[in-house]
């Protein structure tokens, strides 16, 4: 765990509680979406390390950038990350906010890494293999990553399952080392 996982978890847990208490867990996840979009967009870092620009300014532009997608309450936080220097935290608040919402609803969200794009079928397939080994909702995030050459790795809370080639290699290499 990163030291900005856990500088965002008390504000993903803040937000959370705040939104789930008002009945708008899907509002604040578009809200930490469209922020987060801000903040890792080009030109961002420069922005907010600009040195002539005050903390409420910085919030200001970037509340006004993201436009419509924010709410008095998503400026708030906006102003609340400012500050104490924080904007670098939203990536993190988000997914650790949908996290939390996936664990209320019933639902985890599986991270699916694999080798080349999958079809539409294999998610299925395997949404419904999770779905039936953890007991709960999956929701699928899936990736393409060239490097694993075959294969997947699949992360759903607390499971990591790694089948990609680039991992067995690994194994293999350890094993004739040995």
């Amino acid at each position: 765990m990163s030291d900005l996982t856990t500088a965002a978890r008390p504000y993903a847990r803040a937000v959370f509680e705040m939104a789930q208490e008002a009945g708008k867990l899907t509002e604040w996840s578009a809200q930490l979406a469209a922020m987060s979009a801000v903040v890792a967009a080009d030109g961002s870092s420069a922005l907010l390390a600009h040195p002539r620009m005050t903390k409420e300014q910085k919030a200001d532009v970037l509340g006004e950038i993201a436009g419509d997608a924010l709410d008095e309450q998503g400026r708030n936080l906006l102003k609340a990350l400012a500050e104490n220097d924080r904007f670098s935290l939203l990536p993190d608040i988000s997914t650790l906010y949908e996290q939390m919402k996936a664990e209320a609803e019933g639902a985890v969200e599986a991270e699916i890494i694999s080798a080349q794009e999958m079809s539409d079928d294999q998610q299925q397939a395997l949404a419904a293999a999770l779905q039936k080994r953890l007991g709960r909702e999956i929701k699928l995030v899936t990736k393409v990553d060239p490097a694993l050459m075959g294969g997947a790795v699949i992360r759903a809370g607390d499971l990591v399952i790694d089948g990609s080639i680039q991992s067995r290699l690994k194994d293999m290499k350890a094993a004739l080392a040995r």
